[in-house]
């Protein structure tokens, strides 16, 4: 099953953004738990009025200030817990469905304070490490911003371990930078 959001929740224009792409059927967690986990992902500030969604879609917290979390499922090794926002859950519906992304109308806000798991920097549907594809074991704890125009991320490094932000997935539709808020293990 592909992580996906109601049809209530998708008629408010949002979609869902998960890194390890298939939900398990079953969720060892409680329901509490499942909360907990995905509010850890983003500032208190945020978390304290963000809905929480599960990796079936199930809304298990309205929230009231446009962010969407999400916890790691525990039967995926490699996934992490996300907050994302309207521009960000857009974003991810059109990464996941491999489909045309519209750029967003303002900067968008995305926050993985618990890390990410393994990923290309290079190729937005990498599974695995290549000798080109820029393999990221650990990128810790970050925060990810779309911007309405590509062009706005020209000159900013697309090195992980330059010390700052970077752009991941440059030359791609799907390009935004990352802002590193901890260190990397």
């Amino acid at each position: 099953m592909r992580y996906s959001i109601p049809t209530s929740v998708s008629m408010l224009g949002l979609g869902i953004l998960a890194v390890g792409l298939i939900a398990s059927p079953a969720q060892a967690q409680s329901k509490d738990d499942l909360i907990k986990d995905a509010l850890s992902a983003a500032p208190a500030a945020v978390a304290m009025n963000a809905t929480v969604v599960d990796g079936a879609g199930n809304v298990l917290r309205k929230g009231s200030n446009g962010y969407t979390c999400l916890p790691d499922d525990p039967e995926l090794p490699g996934t992490s817990p996300m907050c994302l926002d309207a521009g960000w859950l857009a974003w991810a519906d059109a990464w996941m469905n491999k489909k045309p992304l519209a750029a967003p109308d303002r900067i968008s806000f995305s926050y993985m304070l618990r890390g990410d798991s393994p990923v290309s920097n290079t190729d937005p549907y990498a599974t695995e490490p290549t000798p080109d594809n820029e393999w990221i074991a650990n990128g810790g704890p970050h925060i990810m911003v779309l911007v309405p125009d590509l062009k706005m991320l020209e000159g900013i490094p697309t090195d992980p371990n330059y010390g700052g932000p970077y752009v991941m997935w440059r030359g791609t539709q799907y390009a935004h930078l990352m802002i590193p808020v901890g260190e990397t293990h």
